[in-house]
């Protein structure tokens, strides 16, 4: 139950950003998430999208660098300590989170968080052993 994620490396300069937003929207490929860090020379956009295949193959016919990288989507109670007992969860299990970010879902009592997680699949049953729920690539499609 994982979800493709496609990075972007963009050089860090004025209007790159913008470019790729501009390429998407023009072929009707809608954001879900998305996250930007930066060093002073790059940048890596990380975007959830739909058809993230698609959109990979959009951005490398415009020239871009991208990649996919599998993600796990998780369900986390909007409420404050929300994201801390999945933290503590991950934590106890000895589980690494290499980066992460979060959005709220329209019409969702919970938000989501992404992260990359360096055992995926442990990561998945630790977390449904302890009753949190993680989200298929098709739930995030319709959200």
């Amino acid at each position: 139950m994982s979800v493709n994620q496609v990075s972007i490396f963009l050089e860090n300069s004025k209007g790159r950003l913008a470019e790729v937003t501009r390429i998407l929207a023009k072929e009707g490929i809608d954001l879900r998430a998305l996250s930007l860090a930066d060093t002073s020379d790059f940048g890596v956009l990380r975007i959830i999208v739909a058809d993230p295949d698609r959109c990979l193959g959009v951005l490398k016919e415009n020239g871009f660098v991208a990649r996919t990288t599998e993600v796990v989507a998780v369900e986390v109670e909007d409420r404050p300590g929300g994201m801390s007992r999945v933290l503590d969860v991950l934590d106890e299990a000895g589980l690494n989170v290499e980066y992460m970010y979060a959005f709220v879902a329209k019409a969702r009592e919970h938000a989501v968080v992404v992260c990359k997680i360096d055992e995926r699949e442990r990561a998945r049953e630790v977390l449904k052993a302890k009753g949190i729920r993680t989200i298929s690539a098709a739930e995030l499609r319709g959200l």
